[in-house]
């Protein structure tokens, strides 16, 4: 067999491609994985243009029980040959190989340029899928840590300066609601690549009337695309899906970024375990957080993915170009890496053993000086006044060394009139946490509320929006 032998193209060439073209345009290598999809689009296709009466109900039937031993042979590790292009055309050789003639009848009316963005979309619909529920895998280990951390303090960083005293737990569910977003954003990314190119033809629509909403409801697209031209030439859900990925990359490193902080000796806040953390081949003393530093960096890389994608895009001319064949390559790496990603942080997550002590003793009286300023203002001072007020008293115990909640009463009475002797129950971490109950804060009942809401929130983001049928 030749390498021309089995084109879906080519009568009105007079000499075979060259090697080289051949070797350049051969994209099975990337794209074999939608062979599944592949398969299922073109049995729909199939029951369409018997509908369209392209086929007669027996070629039908044939084609379809084809394609499902095409399917068993591929799922049993059927490999491609030399010949195959694309997995489209491999699929098509197979087909003819397995009902002989009427598989010649299954392209009409269709192009591999619907062909290939229908199988991409609904790939993407998949992994969304799966990239869902990797993500609330993640988030239950958070949940069941904020659950033990709840009465456990530590202090918050602003520029990664101490700043305020706040609920352990309430760090954790800081990172639980980025990745709630990053949720949302997969299943928008879903939402975007569901609508149904096939039936667009090349780029002017099928010339046989063929039943588009058959084949939707059979695949499980929730609407039809309104423009062929837009239907096989855009890659804007592809784009989608990158970004959604790449913010949750993001926010896997920026968490993965405090562990390793909080790991270090010089925090100690935090213990990582043996299973999820690797040795140094020279200083036995080490464990070190592979796992979230592998996690830090993949979000590089994702970020890459999506600028090619975007840069592949942007000047392209109206309709399918060939430059497109280069949209699968970046998506498929992203969301291959992210699904390697997440369990690995989800299993280092779930080692985690939190030193409440190291955190607490992280904690000093100078945090307090915003409660110190509320309790000016609750006195009747402008906060603004306040403000100037504690920042004079904090300057003071930076230069004696001596922490607000070991000065004598009168350098308080010196500073400000309004301070009584009470000031000093201001300056408990504890006090300060639990005066802030409001809504969303680090207050013992809010953040009881919080947890509430993140279980409610693990709910299936996707299925919940109906953005997906």
């Amino acid at each position: 067999m030749t390498a021309d032998s089995h084109k879906l193209w080519g009568g009105r060439f007079a000499a075979p491609t060259a090697h080289a073209l051949d070797a350049l345009n051969r994209s099975i290598a990337i794209d074999f994985r939608l062979w599944p999809f592949d398969v299922r689009l073109s049995q729909a296709w199939a029951s369409a243009l018997a509908e369209a009466a392209v086929l007669t109900e027996d070629e039908r039937d044939q084609i379809r029980g084809g394609l499902d031993v095409v399917a068993e042979k591929l799922a049993n590790g059927a490999r491609p040959e030399e010949s195959d292009e694309d997995v489209h055309t491999m699929i098509d050789r197979m087909l003819h190989i397995e009902v002989g003639e009427p598989a010649s009848r299954l392209h009409t009316g269709r192009s591999r340029n619907d062909q290939v963005a229908t199988a991409t979309r609904m790939w993407t619909m998949d992994a969304a899928t799966r990239v869902d529920t990797a993500i609330q895998g993640l988030q239950r280990v958070m949940l069941e840590h904020a659950e033990q951390l709840r009465t456990t303090l530590m202090p918050a960083y602003t520029h990664m300066q101490r700043a305020q005293p706040v609920s352990a737990a309430h760090w954790m569910l800081s990172h639980f609601w980025q990745l709630q977003r990053d949720r949302t954003r997969v299943a928008s990314a879903a939402a975007s690549a569901a609508t149904l190119p096939l039936g667009s033809g090349a780029i002017a629509g099928s010339a046989f009337r063929v039943p588009r909403d058959q084949i939707r409801e059979e695949l499980g697209f929730a609407s039809i695309s309104q423009n062929s031209i837009d239907a096989t030439g855009d890659r804007d859900f592809v784009a989608d899906m990158l970004f959604a990925i790449t913010m949750l990359g993001v926010h896997l490193s920026r968490l993965s970024e405090d562990l390793i902080l909080y790991g270090s000796s010089e925090f100690g806040f935090v213990t990582f375990g043996d299973t999820f953390s690797t040795g140094s081949s020279m200083m036995p003393q080490k464990r070190n957080p592979d796992a979230l530093e592998i996690a830090r960096g993949s979000a590089g890389r994702m970020l890459g993915n999506l600028t090619s994608l975007v840069a592949t895009i942007k000047s392209l001319p109206s309709g399918y170009n060939k430059d497109l064949q280069d949209d699968k390559r970046p998506m498929f790496d992203s969301v291959d890496t992210m699904l390697l990603v997440l369990p690995a942080v989800a299993g280092t997550l779930g080692e985690l053993r939190f030193n409440a002590q190291r955190m607490r003793a992280a904690l000093s009286s100078s945090m307090m000086a915003t409660d110190l300023a509320d309790y000016l203002v609750a006195k009747g001072t402008t906060f603004r006044e306040a403000h100037g007020v504690i920042g004079t008293l904090i300057r003071t115990s930076e230069t004696t060394g001596v922490e607000l909640d070991k000065m004598p009463f009168t350098t308080f009475a010196a500073a400000h009139p309004s301070f009584d002797h009470d000031v000093f129950d201001w300056l408990s971490p504890d006090a300060s946490v639990a005066r802030r109950n409001v809504s969303g804060g680090t207050g013992p009942d809010a953040v009881d509320d919080q947890i509430t809401e993140a279980r409610t929130a693990l709910g299936a983001v996707i299925r919940r929006l109906q953005l997906i049928p």
